[in-house]
């Protein structure tokens, strides 16, 4: 199954669920994260709880949605509201649309960011190990499956 996760700028809660998820679940989901409005770097705490975590962080970038026309998921995933009421590209054509609205933990400073990212990534770790399963499952019973993730999440 391949994921696209999208956040407006792709820079924080895009980028753990990519890593979060290539690193969980590699052998049978593979994600790629964007944003409609990329940053052009990644959060700097974004890698420092990915590290901590004992997540790798090599070739994470922050990146448009344009480069991944070629992708085509099966899944996108968006992450933050705004990105959830954007127009998505055309070329998602049939892939499963879903959001996990998911709190900002760039947002904040201090021991609170830190609790903000170790929150965030088990939240996404749950999330990940719902959609490896539903991975086994045949392709026509995707939708409802990753519906009820989202729903239970």
């Amino acid at each position: 199954m391949k994921i696209l996760y999208i956040c407006t700028h792709n820079r924080c809660r895009s980028i753990l669920s990519e890593a979060v998820t290539n690193h969980r679940a590699g052998d049978v989901l593979t994600a790629r994260s964007a944003g409609s409005q990329p940053a052009g770097e990644v959060h700097p705490l974004t890698l420092v709880h990915l590290a901590e975590a004992g997540i790798s962080t090599t070739g994470l970038k922050s990146q448009s949605w344009d480069d991944f026309e070629a992708f085509a998921p099966d899944v996108v995933i968006t992450l933050c509201d705004s990105a959830a009421g954007e127009s998505c590209p055309v070329w998602f054509g049939q892939a499963i649309k879903v959001h996990w609205g998911l709190k900002d933990p760039s947002r904040l400073d201090g021991e609170a960011a830190a609790e903000a990212f170790r929150d965030t990534l088990r939240i996404i770790e749950r999330r990940v190990d719902g959609l490896a399963a539903i991975a086994h499952m045949d392709r026509h019973q995707w939708p409802d499956a990753i519906r009820a993730l989202v729903a239970d999440a």
